[in-house]
């Protein structure tokens, strides 16, 4: 069952606002996340308002806006959390879809211009716009790119990270 879009990009687009990934606030993990209260003291720590509670738990949604690392929510928490801290960052990187704009041939470069690590570039093409070019080890997987993208064609993909040679 698709849920109604709940925004009016949503509604434009036909897709739902409801990501079907559950993405944890930054320094947030997946074993910390169990320790939460649900008390909500980091929805209102967070200054951009991208995060909520969603079943008892702290979600981000960032069609709300980016996250700034500024780490207030690990600093309002009451419970042990955040226990990697802001600079931990997020366990995931931007993706870009088919329903990218500049790839269907029209001219959008507002992802590039919203990124701040400058993870995303445009390559110049024969006949064309320029087509986006995302760099995932310079993605910090703020969600900038997300919330102004007008056609919601940014994803977000899990970091598949390495295991160290012992």
């Amino acid at each position: 069952m698709v849920l109604p879009a709940r925004t009016r990009r949503g509604f434009l687009t036909g897709r739902s606002s409801e990501d079907p990934a559950t993405i944890f606030p930054p320094g947030a993990t997946e074993a910390s996340i169990k320790n939460c209260s649900g008390c909500g003291a980091c929805v209102d720590a967070c200054p951009t308002g991208i995060i909520s509670i969603r079943s008892g738990i702290p979600v981000v949604d960032f069609g709300h806006g980016e996250c700034t690392f500024c780490g207030e929510c690990a600093e309002r928490c009451p419970e042990s959390v955040f226990s990697t801290g802001p600079a931990g960052g997020f366990a995931h990187f931007a993706a870009i879809g088919d329903g990218c704009l500049a790839n269907n041939y029209v001219d959008c470069q507002a992802c590039r211009d919203g990124c701040p690590a400058g993870a995303i570039r445009f390559r110049p093409r024969v006949g064309g716009p320029f087509v986006p070019e995302l760099d995932e080890q310079a993605c910090t997987g703020c969600g900038a790119c997300i919330a102004v993208c007008p056609v919601d064609s940014f994803t977000m993909k899990p970091r598949h990270r390495e295991a160290g040679h012992v």
